[in-house]
């Protein structure tokens, strides 16, 4: 059949069994690790899987009409992603993706009212299920491991410190946190350097949290919290900090945004976005990903914001590039999913765990395996704005760490 074709050409690393509808077995790939066995339970299933298995595979998960027999999902996802390079070099896969590559801005058209839309899609669920596997913190994007050892908590906190560090936050200055979450890195600012910080975010429900935090700890007055788009922002800042949301912005509006937060920033100003990206050339977001996930959603190649960060006449005064530390916080996030999987189900069903699932195990595997990653990229408008050498980045941590330890 067509389907085993297609598998014999595209298993080349680690060993993948298929159950077909009717019981049969077949083998694809040399041995090895990663080895995994999956039943189809339709027909249906064969043409999907050759035509868009990146929609398919997580779809046939999600419903029940593939199953995984021997190993686990993560080794599936593993195998899948090991295996990504001859996907993407078949005829098939070639043809689909240059078929939808005019597709590409329209898919990520963020409008005001279509942001909101697609934020609230994802950020305005139940926040019981974000509690049941993220740090104490809330904190919902790549966490910083420098030694390899840290727990999920002290990594998130060593993020945080990271970014401070870059910003060289002083008192009262005032700081844009832009995308802000439910309020941790606003808050972290506030406390640790007494700067004055607005978080503006497009999520109702990460508001809410957020100002009843800064209320709660103490810093209503240095940390308020606004439902607001950046587009709409009219003054003027010290700082200005974006995690996680840029990949929400959308190609076709990079330049619009960039240009905003130019006129933003004070002219000794320093901004930093944190935000996934690739390390290959532009392309598309995971129909799966895009269409379950994060709508409007995309990891941008540099080379796509480097040339709207220029037209903007912003300073690159730093880039640093993090491979696999959204890994190890993804693989954390999963156990700790799964460590509280029936409470999940209870708040909506199994095809609602088995689409997490999915989700946080894929992004996983394109961390280790594909070519995601994570960037950090220090923006100025001014050439001197920030010290020339990055020894200031580490002095800085060292001295927030001291000031915590002593707190402690």
């Amino acid at each position: 059949m067509m389907l085993s074709a297609f598998l014999s050409r595209i298993v080349r690393v680690g060993e993948l069994t298929v159950i077909t509808p009717s019981g049969r077995r077949q083998r694809f790939g040399p041995g090895g690790a990663p080895a995994v066995t999956v039943r189809l339970h339709h027909r249906a299933l064969y043409r999907k899987l050759i035509m868009n298995p990146d929609l398919y595979l997580g779809e046939a998960y999600m419903d029940g009409t593939l199953t995984v027999e021997e190993g686990s999902l993560r080794d599936l996802l593993e195998l899948c992603t090991a295996n990504g390079e001859a996907l993407d070099s078949h005829p098939i896969q070639r043809v689909r993706r240059r078929l939808g590559r005019p597709l590409r801005y329209l898919q990520q058209y963020n409008p005001l009212g279509r942001s909101r839309a697609n934020v609230a899609h994802h950020y305005d669920l139940s926040a019981e299920l974000f509690d049941l596997f993220l740090d104490r913190d809330r904190q919902y994007s790549c966490a910083y491991f420098p030694d390899g050892n840290e727990s999920l908590e002290q990594a998130q906190e060593k993020k945080k410190r990271h970014i401070a560090a870059k910003l060289l936050l002083q008192p009262d200055m005032r700081v844009l946190d832009i995308g802000s979450g439910w309020g941790g890195l606003a808050l972290h600012i506030a406390e640790s350097a007494g700067a004055r910080v607005k978080g503006i975010t497009l999520s109702e429900e990460q508001l809410k949290v957020a100002q009843q935090r800064a209320v709660r700890s103490g810093l209503a007055e240095r940390a308020r919290f606004e439902l607001l788009d950046y587009r709409a922002e009219r003054e003027v800042y010290d700082r200005i900090v974006s995690v996680g949301m840029f990949e929400h912005v959308g190609v076709s509006h990079y330049g619009g945004f960039f240009r905003t937060l130019k006129g933003l920033l004070k002219p000794d100003g320093v901004a930093l976005i944190h935000a996934i990206g690739r390390m290959e050339p532009p392309g598309q977001t995971n129909p799966w990903l895009r269409k379950y996930i994060f709508p409007g959603g995309y990891c941008p190649a540099l080379s796509e914001v480097l040339a709207a960060v220029e037209k903007a006449g912003l300073w690159v005064t730093d880039i640093e590039v993090l491979r696999l530390d959204y890994a190890e916080t993804l693989r954390e996030w999963a156990r700790r999913f799964a460590a509280n999987r029936e409470q999940v189900r209870a708040f909506y069903d199994e095809r609602f765990c088995r689409m997490w699932e999915f989700y946080l195990n894929m992004c996983e595997m394109a961390f280790r395996n594909g070519p995601i990653m994570v960037f950090q990229i220090q923006l100025t408008r001014q050439r001197d704005a920030v010290p020339s050498h990055r020894n200031y980045i580490a002095d800085w941590e060292h001295a927030l760490e001291n000031d915590a330890n002593e707190v402690a």
